[in-house]
C-alpha cells in the first residue's frame, strides 16, 4: 500500500472516534504549547539581561576606592583615599587597552527647586562619562572641559530627578539648589529605567568632578574611576593591567591586599544570564513532562485500537498485507496524531506566551528554532510511542486474529 493510501486510512480511522482522538490531541497540544511558552519566557529573560548588559556601558571597567585595615579590622568599600586623578591619567597613558576614562565623586544629597525637593545621588564626572556608560542627553547638553576646569556650578538631571523637581515644566536654564549651592540645569538625560537589581538608574544628577571635589564634598581624591576598554575581549586583560599599575603606584607590597576594587558589571550579568539559561532548561524539562504524558496517551490509545481492530488486522493479512504494511499503518496513525497535536500546540503556545507577556509585563521571545524543535519533538513522540503498538499489531498471527471476537 502506498503512503497516500496509508495516510487516508489513518485519517479515516482517527475520525471514527472523534472524542477519543480530540482528548489524545489535547495532551500533545498542551505539551507543545507548554514547551514553546516556557522557552519564550526564558529567552525573553536572557534578552532582557543582554539589553541591560549593553546599557551598563561601553566595555565597562569600574575601579572604586577599596577598604583599609585598621587594627586588624577591614573597613568597607570606599574607605581609602588613595585613588586620585593622577591614577586615572596614568591608566590612560600606560594601558593601551583603555580608550577613555572618567573620574567619579559621588554621595547622597538633597536638591531643591522652588517648593519641591528630592534626595538623590550626585555624581561628579567628566564629559567622557556619557560615552563610557552609553548614555545620551535627551535635551540640552553635557558640561564642557572648560566648565570642568573652572569647577562650574552646572548640572545634568536624570529623568527621575527632573520629574520630581519640575513635573511638566522645562528644567533647562533653571537654577536648583544642591545643598546650599546654586546649580544651573544645562541638560536632561535619556531615561534608562530600572536595573536588573531593581534600582532606579535615572535617580541622580551629574556635575563636574572638580565641582564635586572642591565645592560639594571637599576632598582631593576620587571615589571611582570609570573606564572603557577597546573591546569586550579586552575587559579582563584591562582589569589585570590596571591592578598591576595601581598596586605599583600605591606601593602595595606582594601579599598585601589592594586598597581598591576593580569590578566589571558584565560578570554579574553573565552569571544572571547563565542562571536564566538554567532556569529556562528547567522550565522546558518540566513542560516536557506534559509532552511525555501526551505520548503515553498516544501509546494507550493505539494499544486500545490494536485490540479493537484485531479482526481487521487478520483480514488485511489474509488478503496479502505484510507485517511491514500493518506496522506502517499504525505507526502513521500515531505520527498523524502527534503532528496534529503539534500543529495545534504551536499557535496555543504563541498565544499563551503573548497573553502572559501582557499580564505579567514580561518580555517574551518566540524563536523559530523553538517552534521547529517543538514540532520535531512532537513527531518524534508519535514515532517513539507509536512504535510498540504498531509492532504489536504487525506481530499478530493472522489465523488467531481472524478468530478474535
Amino acid at each position: 500500500m502506498d503512503f497516500p493510501s496509508v495516510l487516508r486510512v489513518a485519517l479515516r480511522t482517527l475520525g471514527r472516534n472523534k472524542l477519543r482522538t480530540a482528548l489524545t490531541l489535547l495532551g500533545i497540544t498542551i505539551g507543545i504549547g507548554a514547551v514553546i511558552c516556557t522557552v519564550a519566557i526564558g529567552q525573553g529573560g536572557s534578552n532582557q539581561i543582554r539589553e541591560q548588559l549593553l546599557m551598563l556601558g561601553d566595555n565597562f571597567v569600574w575601579i572604586e576606592a577599596g577598604g583599609r585595615n585598621v587594627n586588624g579590622v577591614r573597613t568597607g568599600t570606599g574607605a581609602t583615599k588613595t585613588l586620585t586623578l593622577a591614577d586615572m591619567k596614568a591608566i590612560l597613558q600606560t594601558i593601551p587597552l583603555v580608550k577613555s576614562c572618567s573620574p567619579q565623586v559621588d554621595a547622597r544629597i538633597q536638591v531643591v527647586y522652588g517648593n519641591q525637593n528630592w534626595n538623590t545621588t550626585y555624581r561628579g564626572v567628566s564629559p567622557e562619562y556619557l560615552s563610557i556608560r552609553r548614555w545620551s542627553v535627551v535635551e540640552g547638553g553635557i558640561f564642557s572641559e572648560e566648565e570642568v576646569d573652572a569647577s562650574a556650578n552646572v548640572c545634568v538631571l536624570g529623568q527621575t530627578v527632573a520629574g520630581y523637581l519640575f513635573g511638566d515644566e522645562d528644567p533647562l536654564g533653571k537654577t536648583i539648589r544642591v545643598r546650599d549651592l546654586p546649580f544651573k540645569v544645562i541638560g536632561t538625560l535619556q531615561p534608562k529605567g530600572y536595573s536588573a537589581t531593581g534600582s532606579d538608574q535615572d535617580d541622580f544628577i551629574l556635575i563636574p568632578h572638580t565641582t564635586a571635589q572642591h565645592k560639594v564634598k571637599g576632598i582631593d581624591w576620587l571615589d571611582d574611576i570609570m573606564c572603557s576598554a577597546i573591546s569586550q575581549d579586552a575587559v579582563r586583560p584591562t582589569q589585570n593591567q590596571i591592578t598591576l599599575l595601581l598596586r605599583e603606584r600605591h606601593h602595595i607590597l606582594p601579599g598585601q591586599q589592594d586598597d581598591f576594587n576593580i569590578r566589571s558589571p558584565e560578570d554579574a550579568l553573565k552569571v544572571q544570564e547563565d542562571a536564566s539559561r538554567t532556569f529556562t532548561l528547567m522550565l522546558a524539562s518540566i513542560a516536557s513532562v506534559s509532552l511525555l504524558v501526551g505520548g503515553i496517551g498516544i501509546m494507550n490509545i493505539m494499544l486500545v485500537s490494536v485490540t479493537e481492530r484485531t479482526r481487521e488486522i487478520g483480514v488485511r493479512m489474509a488478503v496479502g498485507a505484510t507485517e511491514r504494511d500493518v506496522q506502517m499503518q499504525f505507526l502513521t496513525e500515531a505520527t498523524v496524531l502527534s503532528m496534529l497535536g503539534g500543529a495545534l500546540g504551536v499557535p496555543a503556545g504563541i498565544f499563551t506566551s503573548q497573553a502572559l507577556s501582557k499580564i505579567f509585563i514580561w518580555p517574551m521571545t518566540i524563536s523559530i528554532e523553538a517552534i521547529v524543535t517543538a514540532v520535531m519533538f512532537s513527531v518524534a513522540t508519535g514515532i517513539f510511542f507509536g512504535y510498540y503498538p504498531a509492532r504489536r499489531a504487525a506481530s499478530l498471527d493472522p489465523i488467531e486474529a481472524l478468530r478474535y471476537e
